[in-house]
């Protein structure tokens, strides 16, 4: 582990994420934003390296068990692990070449030592020399430099013509041609347009066999270009299971499965791809909290973004105005609606009409003002939205209409038309197709019985839908 990291107390996590905003905004890598948390916050470099990232340990630990999982003889780590690693305990080299792909960086670069792929690896105790021979075997890339054998002497001349003849086989290696990434990205795009309508469960098992075949090709040394439009598609795909597991409530796969798709964008490099996952994630903790996480992560993506006149700019200040109106802060709410607003009519954001998973069309523009209309009870603005935009929704789509349907529940319940409100919300989730009708519906159901007056919760048209969303008596 690096010296003098640990020399005086550490910073809080909230100078980290200051440092992360501010890099952002300047276009820095992340491998720089790391180095810079590492000598201004003082926490080591593996630390730095998540903090760069806006990982928390518990996230940073899933990424690893995932990644992990793909080899016979890995390590595996929890977030109280991963912990002690962070403040200067040395892991195991074949942990070490884990940590090294799960941040894309070299064991220098995270300070740490013992790689198992090092040129000089230090020597593991007894009792692990068995075991770290063989993981060394399982995380061995498919392909790798060859070493000199040490029995055969060479000279100078001789060790510099080999150390080309590998490194000119390295570059060969690529096997995707232009039109390998042409078609995968024909496949996606039709997935995410699929995706639109299609339930979630089925959506993840085709969504794993286009990752599968993705990571297949990501797996071998790819010239540059290429590897960054592989882990565009990575970072796509991934989303995508996200927000298929959030919509079937498996909270903490989801919440993973972001943090995948984040660390994928951030390797591509690409901002916008960026700024769209983040704003994308923040979806997670709107609807289950912290509501305070989603408005960091849509705040984040919205400085990514730099106000360009984009779809995905338009998203996360639509975003955040929703996330900021739930938490309850009106003047902030407000100011992010405008801000969405005059970027979705400068133009570029309007031209997106395309039925399409990661398009913002105007339709969805409308869902997300919805919600922060309702939330800050302007319930007439907040119909005359719901009625313009489920007017834009074609026959064949997912749960976005009945969301609209659920906020017009609410604002009739806020306007104390209990009856009306509890017979829209019961009649909503009964037409929904049971394919679809999964826990975020419920949640949404749920609510519009939370938000009635305790002095009507016991009304016949209250109980009735308390009966088919089978809320437990508890919440009665």
């Amino acid at each position: 582990m690096e010296e003098g990291a640990l020399d005086h107390k550490p910073h809080r996590p909230s100078c980290a994420q200051r440092l992360r905003e501010d890099a952002a905004d300047r276009g820095e890598s992340v491998q720089e934003t790391a180095h810079r948390i590492h000598a201004h916050c003082g926490v080591t470099l593996l630390r730095a390296h998540r903090l760069a990232r806006g990982l928390t340990l518990q996230e940073a630990a899933d990424g690893l068990s995932t990644l992990g999982a793909r080899y016979e003889a890995a390590p595996r780590a929890d977030g109280d692990q991963l912990g002690h690693w962070e403040k200067g305990r040395q892991p195991r080299p074949v942990t070490v070449d884990l940590l090294c792909e799960f941040y894309a960086s070299t064991a220098q670069d995270l300070g740490l030592r013992g790689s198992s792929q090092s040129s000089l690896p230090d020597e593991p105790l007894a009792e692990e020399r068995a075991p770290a021979r063989r993981s060394q075997q399982a995380l061995t890339p498919a392909v790798a430099p060859r070493r000199v054998a040490d029995t055969v002497p060479l000279s100078f001349e001789q060790q510099i013509d080999a150390a080309r003849r590998s490194v000119d086989r390295t570059l060969a290696v690529g096997t995707v041609t232009p039109t390998q990434l042409d078609l995968l990205d024909e496949q996606l795009l039709w997935v995410r347009e699929q995706y639109v309508y299609t339930p979630p469960a089925q959506m993840i098992e085709m969504l794993l066999g286009h990752l599968s075949e993705v990571e297949d090709l990501a797996a071998h040394r790819q010239p540059a270009a290429v590897q960054v439009r592989l882990s565009e598609l990575t970072a796509m795909i991934a989303t995508l299971i996200a927000d298929a597991l959030m919509k079937l409530g498996h909270l903490r796969r989801a919440q993973s499965w972001y943090a995948t798709a984040r660390n994928a964008a951030d390797d591509s490099g690409n901002t916008e791809l960026r700024a769209r996952v983040r704003a994308q994630a923040a979806m997670l903790p709107y609807y289950y909290g912290p509501i305070e996480a989603a408005v960091a992560l849509s705040k984040e993506a919205r400085i990514l973004c730099r106000n360009r006149p984009t779809p995905t700019a338009a998203f996360a200040s639509a975003a955040e105005a929703r996330a900021l109106a739930k938490l309850g802060h009106a003047e902030g709410a407000e100011a992010a609606l405008r801000q969405a607003t005059e970027i979705f009519e400068r133009g570029h954001a309007r031209a997106d009409t395309g039925n399409d998973a990661f398009a913002f069309p105007e339709r969805r523009f409308l869902l997300y003002m919805s919600g922060t209309l309702t939330a800050l009870r302007r319930t007439a603005e907040a119909r005359r939205v719901q009625e313009s935009a489920l007017a834009l929704y074609p026959d064949k789509t997912g749960i976005d209409p009945a969301l609209l349907h659920f906020e017009t529940a609410l604002c009739l319940a806020h306007e104390h038309s209990t009856e009306e409100a509890c017979q829209l919300a019961a009649a909503t989730f009964l037409r929904t197709d049971p394919a679809h009708r999964t826990p975020i519906v419920e949640e949404r159901a749920r609510q519009v019985v939370e938000v009635l007056p305790p002095r009507v919760r016991g009304s016949r048209a209250a109980r009735e839908l308390r009966e088919i969303v089978a809320l437990p008596p508890g919440q009665m």
